[in-house]
């Protein structure tokens, strides 16, 4: 199967192309111009892509299947209002731009799988979470509805249109998790703010896994919620992360403090609460490879 690929240079977009590569796919990295992809693959190649003019190189041409990874970095820097569009353009108008792409294809593939966030959702505190609830209505959730309606415009030029909604990518190598081990590694570490706030996690392992169930299963499509079945609590999250590394969890991090430092960025991406489910892929028959914690925790730490 010939995949276009977009971000996919990125923690996801590194480890799909790796794995789509090895069972025989012919994968194409839409790369932006001047920009060099950051792995070697045997198995496939660059075409060129410039979102802002929506062009799209010839060697595009006969794929089924394409995978929208694309967007910068939400934790990467402060947010302000320069930042905010930045944030909005790399999803929203890179995934219009796509789509409009594919539409003028004489063929076009047959699916879409685009990323989104379970931010989507906004702060929802314990409330038990799935793909049939209620949105959110604050930035993440602003900019995960955006990003999706998008994407959704595909099905109009009959595409089967799916949207991942990630939760917290847990991987050895990059994503969130090196951070989160950092001040355990120095004996500093603690739940964050109250603890209470729902981390709705998945390992990157079954993040790949389940984006290939998506392009594969041809009765895949809507919003999919991309997380493990055992959303935690911070201050379990915490204490089975401490356990793990063999350190204690003495140190918490005040909300307060977390505001200073990050402003708005705090409440969103440290102290909001999404205890989300998978409900659509356990319906589907998804089988998780890791859904308890502690187990994908040790798994990840005993990997090269």
């Amino acid at each position: 199967m010939k995949i276009l690929v977009t971000g996919s240079t990125g923690l996801v977009g590194t480890a799909l192309v790796s794995v789509l590569a090895k069972s025989g796919h012919t994968v194409c990295r839409l790369v932006r111009p001047q920009t060099k992809a950051k792995n070697e693959m045997k198995d496939g190649f660059d075409v060129a892509w410039n979102p802002t003019t929506g062009e799209l190189g010839g060697a595009a041409v006969g794929a089924v299947a394409v995978v929208n990874l694309a967007g910068a970095s939400i934790g990467e820097a402060r947010w302000n209002a320069q930042r905010k569009a930045q944030l909005h353009a790399s999803r929203v108008d890179t995934t219009r731009a796509l789509v409009n792409a594919l539409a003028k294809m004489n063929a076009r593939p047959r699916v879409l799988v685009s990323a989104s966030a379970i931010g989507v959702y906004g702060n929802r505190g314990d409330e038990v979470l799935t793909e049939e609830s209620q949105l959110g209505d604050d930035f993440l959730a602003k900019l995960g509805k955006d990003w999706e309606a998008e994407a959704v415009k595909a099905e109009a030029i009959g595409i089967r249109v799916v949207l991942a909604r990630f939760g917290i990518v847990l991987a050895k190598h990059g994503g969130a998790l090196p951070q989160m081990m950092r001040p355990f590694q120095f004996f500093a570490g603690g739940k964050i703010g109250s603890g209470k706030q729902w981390m709705s996690w998945i390992l990157l392992d079954d993040v790949v896994e389940i984006l290939r169930f998506a392009l594969e299963k041809g009765d895949v499509r809507g919003p999919i919620n991309v997380i493990s079945p055992q959303p935690v609590q911070n201050a379990d999250f915490t204490k089975t992360l401490a356990s793990v590394m063999h350190r204690p969890a003495l140190f918490p991090a005040p909300a307060f403090a977390l505001r200073l430092l990050l402003g708005e960025m705090a409440d969103a991406l440290l102290l909001s609460s999404q205890r989300v489910l998978p409900q659509k892929l356990q319906k589907l028959g998804y089988q998780f490879q890791h859904s308890d914690l502690a187990g994908a925790l040790a798994a990840i730490l005993a990997a090269k």
